[in-house]
């Protein structure tokens, strides 16, 4: 998948979800219960055991669009597209990250704070920037950002929810991650995928 090509999808879809966890079992349960909620795009942290494998597995499933995060070195970022990544997401900006995801094809999504670093992960060539972490006055920042540096594609993925998902949106942000207010700690170690399921359905119609 080119990188303009995910960078529409992900427009369309609006969200995605990202899941760190302990355990592998636990991490497939959790993402099966996200999926069955109706998200599409998901993303593997490469912190849960056995991260490839599940994104591998999950990544032959013709209706999802796998891909890898907190991915720090070009070597991961080779092996998560070996094993069907479509997408690479890092915590920071790394130009050789960024690089090998494009000599790949991939989208590479750099973590940025301030516009400086947006504006250095664009010219680098990443045609996402993740915002992380949440800046405390919240959706007015992507405004703000986007006022003087129109042409990025902010996604932020922190501090994101229901109440505050189409705020962001709203602010221009071009799309928005999920993560601890989908995947909750507690009910991912009880087995409580259900309420992940519910979480899911209505994280997605909180920005549609």
């Amino acid at each position: 998948m080119m990188p303009e090509r995910f960078v529409d999808l992900l427009g369309e879809a609006r969200a995605s979800a990202i899941l760190r966890c302990p355990t592998r079992q636990a991490a497939a349960s959790a993402m099966e219960a996200a999926v069955r909620g109706g998200f599409r795009i998901v993303e593997f942290t490469l912190t849960i055991p056995g991260a490839l494998d599940l994104v591998e597995e999950f990544s032959r499933r013709q209706d999802l669009i796998v891909g890898a995060g907190t991915v720090l070195t070009s070597e991961e970022a080779r092996a998560a597209v070996t094993r069907g990544a479509r997408f690479l997401v890092s915590p920071v900006i790394d130009r050789e990250v960024i690089a090998a995801g494009l000599s790949l094809g991939v989208a590479v999504v750099p973590g940025c704070h301030t516009p400086t670093e947006m504006l250095a992960a664009h010219r680098a060539g990443a045609p996402l920037q993740k915002l992380f972490p949440a800046p405390g006055i919240g959706p007015a920042y992507v405004r703000a950002c986007l006022g003087p540096l129109p042409f990025l594609r902010i996604v932020p993925t922190h501090g994101v929810d229901a109440a505050n998902a189409r705020a962001w949106l709203d602010a221009g942000a071009h799309a928005v991650g999920f993560t601890q207010s989908l995947f909750d700690a507690a009910d991912i170690q009880a087995g409580r995928f259900d309420r992940i399921e519910e979480r899911a359905r209505a994280l997605l119609a909180a920005v549609r």
